[in-house]
């Protein structure tokens, strides 16, 4: 990313080039907007905690008018921004400049980066972004394991839990891999368009500005395929179908993986390329086990050892079990039931009003509280949101956010999240992956999860350490008995952590557990006998002991 890319990138590349060096002057969560309905803003930044807000204005010919600065007051106003910038490759004319003095003279201050101001920036911006990070210890370990695989067999799998950070350890094998072969093609494919655009902003951290990152997908087509091309995986296969060859590729999110399929075909026509596949959540529904592809991981650390170890917050989460029949507790250890008739049997209708009050005693006592919560529906979602607003006057900016809703929309919805400004995001799956906002410390899961991988990405958005977090609180109205066997697997595995490491000393030890006691110990016992409940499906038949002592 050079001063030629700022002034010369065209209405699309003028955006995208100035995202790039944001995050080169030190600026941080820079999203993009631009588009229908974006309130005059093309780009949002925060720095200092400070919302910034863009306006590009990219001219073939002449300068920028008064429209400009009307666009880019309106954006401030709309994002309640504290710095506005209207950004050109060329300059604002004379009446843009009288009515932004205007502006000035009534307290409402906006600036301009000029051509020249971007060309300086350019030439003067540092060649990695700015605020260098320090890998930590096992990050190194997990760096040199997998290098060193990738030279002796050509292929290597990550596994690190969600909040240690895996796309940091691939963007570093990256950074070693470009030092070492500076005009080596680097492919990093992920399954969605979201996700890519957001590992390509991760690369930028690691790489040199002079070397250009490409984003692949249905709506982006770059001109060359240099440099780390990051890409859906329809659009890069495409791509390596006409011929294109990287020398190493990095498959994000690896248990997308499967024994064929897109990702299968890429693989194999790209046999030559080192092979790296990072994942927080090696589980596939299929039982393929990507390990037949990748071999056994270089490096794996889970949850409960990242916790222990200090690297992820502590828990503290709470499972209400108020509303079990205990009838069904006693008939179910006489008779077998499969668990789709078990969940539907065993756990009462939650009324969302109480849920509410729960969640309101877990807010109060939270400091500085940041939540999200997962929903049924995008229907329930939009009713939680509307319930949250409406119950508290703290809560009044609770949002919904969910795959319904245009792109721009959820890129303003996060940043003011992040801002503090929205204090409750509540949503269906849309912060499964890919989504980091560290301050999250408050979880709730009003909704049914059948799959261990999809429990453990979405607890992991709140596990990722943050200044003054103590603990992530989490709130669980589980209507599911795999999610009880899943809890109980992640207390027993961090019992364990605790006790194999009894020197390690934690600011805030970890706590998992039920509202009843009794039901806890009870379903302990149930699931200690219950086989592979925690990935069962919904026709398995179980079979429990007996219940005795339980009236």
């Amino acid at each position: 990313m050079t001063a030629a890319e700022l002034l010369a990138g065209g209405p699309a590349g003028l955006p995208h080039a100035l995202e790039r060096a944001l995050w080169h002057l030190g600026f941080n969560d820079v999203r993009v907007v631009d588009g229908a309905g974006d309130g005059g803003a093309d780009l949002l930044a925060v720095r200092d905690r400070e919302q910034w807000v863009f306006q590009c204005k990219w001219k073939a010919h002449g300068t920028v008018d008064r429209a400009g600065i009307d666009d880019l007051e309106r954006a401030r106003t709309r994002y309640r921004a504290d710095k506005a910038i209207l950004a050109t490759n060329t300059d604002i004319n004379h009446a843009a400049e009288a009515r932004r003095r205007a502006l000035a003279g009534v307290g409402i201050r906006t600036s301009v980066w000029h051509g020249a101001t971007l060309a300086e920036i350019g030439g003067r911006m540092s060649d990695t972004v700015v605020g260098e990070y320090a890998l930590r210890p096992y990050q190194r370990v997990a760096v040199d394991a997998i290098i060193g695989d990738l030279d002796r067999r050509g292929t290597s799998l990550l596994v690190l839990a969600t909040g240690l950070g895996k796309t940091v350890v691939g963007g570093e094998v990256i950074r070693r891999h470009l030092e070492c072969h500076r005009d080596a093609r680097v492919l990093v494919v992920a399954h969605v368009k979201n996700l890519v655009e957001q590992l390509e902003r991760a690369m930028w951290r690691h790489i040199d500005k002079s070397v250009p990152t490409r984003l692949l997908t249905g709506e982006s087509k770059p001109p060359a395929l240099d440099g780390v091309v990051v890409g859906t995986v329809e659009s890069v296969l495409g791509s390596v179908r006409a011929g294109y060859r990287p020398n190493l590729i990095m498959i994000d999110e690896t248990h997308h993986v499967a024994e064929t399929g897109r990702y299968a075909e890429l693989l194999d026509l790209c046999g030559d390329a080192a092979q790296l596949g990072v994942t927080a959540t090696p589980w596939r529904g299929d039982k393929f086990d990507i390990t037949a592809r990748f071999g056994y991981p270089s490096f794996k650390m889970g949850i409960a050892e990242g916790m222990s170890a200090g690297y992820l917050s502590a828990v503290d989460y709470r499972l209400y079990v108020d509303n079990i029949d205990w009838e069904i507790v006693k008939d179910a250890s006489l008779h077998g039931y499969s668990v789709k008739d078990l969940n539907r049997s065993l756990f009462l209708p939650q009324r969302d009003v109480e849920i509410a009050e729960h969640f309101r005693e877990a807010w109060r006592s939270t400091p500085n509280p940041r939540a999200i919560v997962f929903c049924q529906t995008i229907e329930h979602a939009e009713h939680m949101a509307r319930l949250f607003a409406t119950s508290d006057s703290g809560w009044a900016n609770a949002s919904f956010l969910h795959s319904g809703l245009p792109r721009q929309r959820r890129q303003i919805l996060l940043n003011e999240f992040r801002l503090g400004r929205v204090p409750i995001i509540t949503c269906v799956d849309v912060f499964n992956e890919g989504v980091d906002v560290p301050d999250v410390n408050l979880i709730a899961f009003l909704r049914v999860t059948h799959s261990r991988r999809v429990f453990v990405q979405q607890l992991g958005r709140g596990l990722r350490l943050s200044e003054g977090k103590r603990a992530l609180r989490v709130l669980d109205f589980v209507t599911d008995i795999r999610r009880v066997a899943a809890t109980l697997d992640l207390k027993r595995a961090l019992e364990t952590e605790e006790s194999e490491h009894l020197n390690v000393r934690m600011p805030h030890a970890s706590r998992i557990e039920f509202s009843d006691d009794t039901v806890g110990s009870l379903m302990d016992h149930w699931i200690r006998d219950a086989a592979d409940l925690e990935t069962a499906a919904d026709e398995v038949r179980l079979q429990f002991p007996s219940a005795r002592g339980i009236e």
